[in-house]
């Protein structure tokens, strides 16, 4: 990854044209926690210090990988650009009878198959066999059929951490129950925020498995208690879980397997606060759900403003979302360019914990909830136009930022400002 911040010298120099932010002391209040992630940092002031700086942030998201790597290596290997990924599995889209003959001769078996008719997609995953390395086994296996769609098995993780005008002309009618789709970990359905919302949810054979950033994620979605509320208080939310509790979870294939419920529920706009490398299974998925007509609101991630872009927020048709502080000043970890459509509040968020409580979020995995929220009330079915005529009448709202007009820091604007509940006022609603 370190290689490739050579190539974002542009976002570097416009990232160091930036204004340098204040620190933000998060502050520790009772029955509020801090939930571990990234610390707090003011932005370098010299361009020196900002690559640096840059590298460190990349090198954080290297170091959770290396430590997933090296805790369950029986499950979990790197590909050739050290992103993270199944073990000996490679994922092949819509083979030909031809391409699996071709896999058989190599020695790769049939691991499992599935179709999602919903995103016109079907899979065959392929076990590649002990004596094989994983990254050597998928350029055989394309050098012998260079016309197949065959990609590894990656693994995506979370965005962030736990620690308005009227729209000109009335909006197309709107049909069915609102709801909002949330693509993460477990929920916590039992919490104070949670347990009104209504929906359904999905994976891991039916069992609830909480997790702290699910949870978060959702109480900014649909959240409601005393003193708390998230952007769509009266949506229904359809949750899935991709990770299961499972060291190997959040693979590509687990995020198309949950998009395709989606489309089955014809849940017009989802969140996936979730990031990691290009992959060609992720990708069709994500287009086919585009095309369909859905709204899908991703985190743009936090490696900083030189890095690489992240996926799935970078897709065409996928609405990137970064973060802010307080000061309406990007956090200087986002990363920027043109996958940004929109900021909103991304530092110093009151969040729901698992197990009850509440606590302080950063990143821009909690930006993006307040953006989906605020679409889902917007579109409540998937359709192409109207998902495109709900974009522009957020673009109504939107306090520019930055360069006049989109720009890769702040993209259309700062949206959803008003719905921030920061962890002092939580405590002073709830103490009344």
């Amino acid at each position: 990854m370190r290689t490739l911040l050579a190539l974002a010298l542009p976002a570097l120099l416009a990232a160091f044209c930036l204004p340098a932010q204040a620190q933000l002391r998060l502050p520790q209040l009772p029955g509020l926690s801090r939930l571990p992630g990234l610390a707090d940092r003011v932005l370098p002031q010299s361009l020196p210090d900002l690559l640096s700086s840059t590298v460190q942030l990349v090198d954080q998201r290297v170091a959770n990988a290396r430590e997933l790597l090296a805790r369950h290596r029986d499950l979990v290997e790197a590909d050739p650009a050290g992103e993270p990924i199944r073990r000996q599995e490679l994922v092949l889209l819509s083979p030909t009878d031809a391409a699996l003959a071709a896999a058989a001769g190599l020695g790769l078996t049939p691991l499992r198959e599935e179709a999602w008719p919903e995103l016109a997609l079907r899979e065959v995953v392929l076990r590649v066999p002990a004596d094989l390395a994983t990254a050597q086994a998928l350029v055989r296996l394309r050098a012998a059929q260079p016309d197949l769609q065959a990609d590894f098995n990656h693994l995506y993780s979370r965005s962030g951490a736990i620690a308005a005008a009227a729209a000109p002309g009335a909006p197309p009618p709107q049909h069915g129950p609102l709801r909002v789709g949330l693509v993460d970990g477990g929920v916590d359905r039992h919490h104070a925020a949670l347990r009104h919302a209504a929906g359904a949810n999905f994976g891991c054979g039916g069992r609830a498995l909480p997790s702290e950033h699910g949870t978060a994620v959702a109480s900014l979605l649909v959240g409601q208690d005393r003193g708390f509320a998230g952007a769509a208080v009266k949506a229904e939310l359809f949750a899935a879980d991709v990770y299961c509790d499972r060291p190997d979870g959040g693979s590509a294939e687990e995020v198309v397997r949950a998009l395709a419920w989606m489309a089955r529920e014809r849940v017009g706009v989802v969140n996936i606060s979730l990031v990691g490398p290009p992959n060609r299974l992720l990708e069709q998925g994500v287009a086919a759900l585009v095309k369909r007509g859905h709204l899908l609101v991703a985190a743009v991630g936090n490696d900083g403003p030189a890095a690489p872009p992240l996926y799935p927020a970078s897709y065409a048709g996928v609405v990137g979302v970064t973060g802010v502080n307080p000061n309406r000043r990007v956090l200087p970890e986002a990363a920027q360019g043109p996958q940004v459509m929109w900021a909103a509040p991304g530092a110093d968020l009151a969040v729901a914990r698992s197990g009850g409580g509440y606590g302080v979020a950063r990143g821009t995995s909690f930006a993006a909830p307040l953006v989906a929220g605020l679409l889902a009330a917007e579109l409540r079915e998937p359709d192409a136009a109207a998902a495109a005529a709900a974009v522009e009448r957020l673009a109504v709202s939107a306090i520019d930022l930055g360069a006049p007009g989109r720009d890769p820091v702040y993209g259309r604007g700062l949206v959803a400002e008003d719905l921030r509940v920061v962890p002092e006022q939580l405590q002073a609603r709830q103490a009344r």
